[in-house]
């Protein structure tokens, strides 16, 4: 794609495009085929400056913003969605929050460890009975002192169990269903927080999909987050960049999968004709790369909005609705021009067929993406359309 870049940005694509292809593929293979989750990447990644990709320097990060961190979770998902699941969690929705909402002390405490990859994030929202709906959840934090006691758990996390900062949201007011709720960051060393159930997945096989358990858990209370009763307007504006990020991993997986069937097609004869010479081959690849670019504009549209400080939720939620449909519908009709091989474990599309089914759902499913959309619609058709 043409798309105009500026001199650094090409930079931040090629660099991410080189390593993906050139050290990445080799350690994907069997880490998705084992399931090993491949820390030592994340320390290159590091070295690359893709851990601290929207950190200032000033906390040891290159301060390149969401653009450049699309520009580069489109190449690593493009090999392996579970480093780039990883990565994007990390940036946008670990780094962000602590630099948007914590305190300069621990913002000097923890950036520069997470800027570097020696340190990875998480983010903890889900519960049993609050994914869609946040508002349910019941993980409780009581203040204590200079502490705050927390209880309950959280599960589906990405990294948990390999994160050194995590960013948990908790219930302060019982009584106050969507201003009760507030953001702490928990440490892996807290008194009381454990690890439970390990998630055996479909896809995105070489990450870590775990339960965080906290049982009295104590937390010091310098690691809360902006203030008592922010999380809800904290997890909502982390999750526009949540979302932003996996529409750049959608858009990834989806180039590959498109990648793939073409690669495939041109070498594939059947009727001693290769496949992409078929007309309904061609029709097939044209309507894949359309959707593929257009998946990418919402994307790199949502990511310069957010760049430029813009409200961005329905363009964030726009670009992960539409990239995370394309992924799906791509690799169904990639994996359809491979036929019966397609299904089995000896070509890359089958991986990305299992990798991207999940896209549709966490960072909000495909339904709260339309309940997004649809209320910013409705609000602005009001706002500007006369009765």
């Amino acid at each position: 794609m043409n798309y105009p870049l500026s001199e650094d940005e090409r930079m931040i694509q090629k660099t991410a495009r080189d390593f993906a292809r050139k050290e990445l593929a080799p350690v994907s293979l069997e880490a998705n085929e084992k399931g090993i989750f491949p820390e030592r990447i994340f320390r290159r990644l590091g070295e690359l400056g893709f851990m601290g990709i929207m950190v200032p320097e000033e906390y040891g990060g290159v301060n390149l913003g969401s653009f450049c961190l699309v520009l580069a979770l489109e190449e690593i998902n493009a090999v392996c969605a579970s480093t780039g699941v990883t990565m994007s969690v990390h940036n946008s929705l670990t780094n962000w929050c602590i630099l948007k909402y914590g305190s300069e002390e621990i913002r000097k405490r923890l950036l520069p460890s997470l800027a570097s990859g020696e340190m990875l994030g998480a983010y903890a929202i889900t519960e049993s009975e609050a994914g869609s709906d946040v508002s349910a959840m019941r993980l409780s934090a009581v203040r204590k002192g200079h502490e705050y006691i927390l209880n309950g758990a959280k599960i589906f996390i990405s990294t948990g169990d390999k994160a050194g900062a995590i960013i948990v949201f908790a219930r302060t007011d019982p009584g106050n269903r969507t201003k009760g709720i507030s953001a702490f960051v928990v440490e892996p060393g807290s008194p009381g927080f454990s690890i439970g159930k390990i998630e055996k997945k479909m896809g995105l096989k070489a990450s870590t999909t775990v339960e965080l358990v906290f049982e009295d858990c104590r937390v010091r209370a310098d690691n809360l987050l902006g203030a008592e009763g922010m999380g809800m307007k904290i997890a909502l504006a982390g999750l526009d960049g949540g979302r932003i990020g996996i529409a750049a991993q959608a858009v990834g997986i989806a180039q590959a999968a498109l990648d793939e069937g073409v690669r495939f097609s041109r070498e594939r004869k059947q009727f001693n004709t290769r496949i992409v010479d078929f007309q309904s081959t061609r029709w097939k690849i044209a309507d894949m790369a359309t959707a593929v670019e257009a998946a990418r504009l919402l994307t790199y549209r949502a990511a310069k909005l957010r760049d430029a400080g813009e409200p961005c939720s329905k363009e964030a939620a726009m670009a992960k609705l539409f990239a995370s449909r394309t992924a799906n519908r791509v690799v169904y009709d990639a994996l359809q021009m491979h036929g019966g091989v397609g299904y089995t474990e000896e070509f890359l599309i089958e991986r990305l067929f299992r990798d991207a089914r999940v896209t549709e759902l966490y960072e909000g499913t495909s339904e709260i993406q339309r309940l997004v959309i649809s209320k910013a619609v409705i609000e602005e058709f009001e706002r500007t359309v006369p009765d």
